[in-house]
């Protein structure tokens, strides 16, 4: 028994090592979701609330922007189904390599706390997971961003509008630095991308469809862009 627990220390506290880099990059990148979210007319409460509930900064940020236009639920419930969705096929993945003491309890509750970057630490560890390293690394990269969000939340009640605005533009460089390697690399994952931002911006100015609230404008661009590069891509291959 004595062996046992001395493993699952060992392993948290590698789970906790491995999560210091994310958590400090989190901390960094949540001060912007603060901002804006204060910005948009939420208290620090409120946006606190929000990071502890949702750790997606995507997820976040569209959830705020539709709560912000005055959006209704099913909006935000759509918006967050649509951009988030790939975490359950991050869970899926995980759950091959997670070891036989990862009950069903254990993977609901960590299911909640994967993320992009958490999700290829843990799929990198070689060999099976276990609870211990996982709640060890999921536990500094939670806290960084709450803390971050808070930090953020009261600058953004604090410092003049026109400071907390130009911080507040962070965030969209954080996604632009995720986007744009991608696309580089993938010449579907750009075209996908340039259609998204297309039928976005046709929906923002042509007045017949300007009555969409952000939430639908948000999952009908990923939706139409995500199945005309699907159909190209099968295309494609069936050429080749």
């Amino acid at each position: 028994m004595v062996i046992v627990k001395d493993m699952e220390k060992k392993e948290f506290l590698k789970g906790f090592k491995d999560g210091i880099p994310i958590g400090l990059g989190y901390l960094s990148v949540s001060i912007s979701i603060g901002i804006m979210a204060v910005g948009s007319g939420l208290s620090v409460i409120s946006s606190l609330l929000i990071s502890m509930t949702n750790l997606t900064s995507a997820g976040q940020v569209a959830g705020i922007s539709v709560i912000a236009s005055g959006g209704t639920l099913i909006e935000i419930a759509l918006t967050q189904l649509v951009i988030n969705m790939r975490y359950s096929l991050m869970g899926i993945s995980l759950s091959q390599k997670a070891d036989v003491n990862f009950t069903t309890p254990h993977r609901m509750f960590l299911g909640a706390f994967i993320t992009d970057e958490i999700f290829g630490v843990a799929s990198s560890r070689a060999g099976d997971i276990n609870t211990a390293y996982m709640y060890g690394l999921i536990i500094v990269p939670y806290i960084g961003w709450a803390a971050g969000t808070l930090i953020g939340s009261v600058m953004g009640k604090l410092l003049p509008p026109a400071i907390y605005a130009a911080l507040g533009l962070a965030i969209y460089g954080m996604f632009i630095a995720i986007v744009v390697p991608a696309m580089k690399k993938s010449r579907e994952i750009a075209f996908a991308v340039l259609i998204a931002a297309a039928i976005s911006t046709a929906i923002h100015f042509i007045p017949l469809l300007s009555g969409i609230g952000f939430g639908f404008s948000v999952i009908i661009s990923s939706l139409v862009a995500s199945v005309i590069m699907a159909f190209i891509s099968v295309r494609r291959r069936q050429d080749k």
